[in-house]
């Protein structure tokens, strides 16, 4: 079925995998959806799939969902901009929100909780395929990396134990700054 299709790639000789979302794919939208542009990001092995489904209790909006029991846990964030405000062309995330007003407008859908200033470890924001991207580190173990393209915004959301988080939180930090939405040329 649509929501099912495959993305992950098999294990490379570096023990790596990499996910394109399929074309086509519904994720956890359900049906009348417009299509939305495939994004990638690469993971470890020991990664899996895990289905979603609009009555997804984590949200409606998460279009995949990944988990390691050695690293933790990956969602991706779709959202339609238009439920926030009215922009009248494309906009970028830097015309959307700042850096410090996303992470407090999406924190209580992202991690479960409001997220104030002191929360937050480090952010910055870096460009990646000609889009800026803002990306987050929580002191909760969350790495968050997002960005707007197509009046859709577009969010990794990586998630771990503190034992995860002291054993791999470089591999997770690597594949937060992998991920990337695949503009057309």
């Amino acid at each position: 079925t649509p929501g099912r299709m495959p993305g992950l790639s098999q294990v490379d000789s570096t023990g790596e995998r990499v996910y394109l979302r399929p074309r086509g794919k519904s994720g956890g939208h359900g049906v009348g959806w417009s299509e939305i542009t495939p994004y990638k990001f690469t993971t470890c092995a020991g990664w899996d799939e895990k289905p979603v489904s609009i009555a997804d209790p984590d949200g409606t909006e998460i279009d995949a969902k990944f988990a390691s029991d050695e690293e933790g846990d990956l969602k991706i964030i779709l959202a339609p901009i238009l439920r926030f405000s009215d922009f009248p062309s494309d906009p970028r995330i830097q015309d959307f929100l700042s850096l410090a007003n996303f992470i407090e407008g999406f924190g209580p859908e992202l991690v479960g909780a409001p997220i104030q200033d002191e929360d937050v470890v480090n952010s910055y924001t870096d460009e990646r395929g000609g889009l800026e991207y803002y990306n987050y580190m929580l002191k909760s173990h969350w790495l968050i990396s997002a960005t707007v393209y197509q009046r859709r915004v577009y969010i990794m959301a990586i998630h771990a134990t503190p034992l995860q988080w002291r054993r791999s939180f470089s591999k997770l930090q690597k594949m937060a700054a992998s991920f990337s939405v695949l503009v057309p040329a």
